[in-house]
């Protein structure tokens, strides 16, 4: 029977999504992994953002460990971080192209930029979810299949009062569905960008020989 993620394992994942929760960043990260390392001008350039931002969130992702700097003669660069970050947008592109039959996105290997308003999308739906007790019961359903609230608190050893009203706004933002079984209201989750970001993390997390690296 497959296991939830050891506790700082999923507070870590947490942490380091939570920081991708962000429109800007999450193009920042995606960048750097389409075109490799980069200068802060760089990427200002491509984004057409402002260089005070990002040279703001280039600093918040180096200080989560999500990006590391480089230093080339007297240029520094910025390169993603070899953890789940980068795997996330695999994972990404595979949900992007099943959703719209872009066949592109599903090749092996495949590097291409996501659609500008496809990964604020992501980004705000990620805010959504980013949130250690949420993710932990999204991450039981995923191994588990359909509950209901006494068989999730039981599982993730949660507060009753607490569980249920993640579970509500879970359900408000689309990330589960309930239907009524009886005396029972049954709780599934759904497709969408949380279920491939945990299904992600998961496989990052038990394909390290040397969990520690995580």
């Amino acid at each position: 029977m497959e296991q939830q993620l050891p506790v700082e394992v999923m507070k870590k994942a947490v942490r380091g999504i939570s920081y991708i929760a962000h429109p800007l960043r999450l193009h920042i990260l995606e960048y750097l992994d389409v075109n490799g390392s980069a200068s802060v001008s760089a990427i200002t350039k491509a984004l057409g953002a402002e260089q005070v931002m990002v040279s703001q969130s280039l600093r918040k992702m180096r200080d989560a460990n999500l990006v590391k700097t480089v230093r080339r003669g007297i240029f520094i660069y910025y390169e993603i971080c070899e953890e789940y970050p980068a795997s996330i947008f695999v994972c990404l592109r595979k949900l992007y192209g099943y959703m719209t039959d872009d066949f592109k996105y599903l090749r092996e290997g495949c590097k291409a930029l996501l659609p500008a308003d496809y990964t604020m999308m992501t980004a705000n739906r990620i805010k959504l979810f980013a949130n250690y007790d949420k993710m932990r019961i999204l991450e039981y359903l995923l191994i588990n299949g359909p509950q209901n609230v006494g068989d999730i608190i039981a599982g993730i050893d949660g507060e009753q009062v607490k569980v249920s009203q993640y579970l509500k706004r879970l359900r408000d933002d689309g990330f589960v569905t309930a239907r009524r079984d009886g005396r029972f209201i049954i709780y599934e989750l759904t497709k969408g960008v949380h279920k491939t970001c945990l299904e992600c993390i998961r496989k990052r997390y038990y394909s390290l020989a040397d969990k520690s690296l995580f």
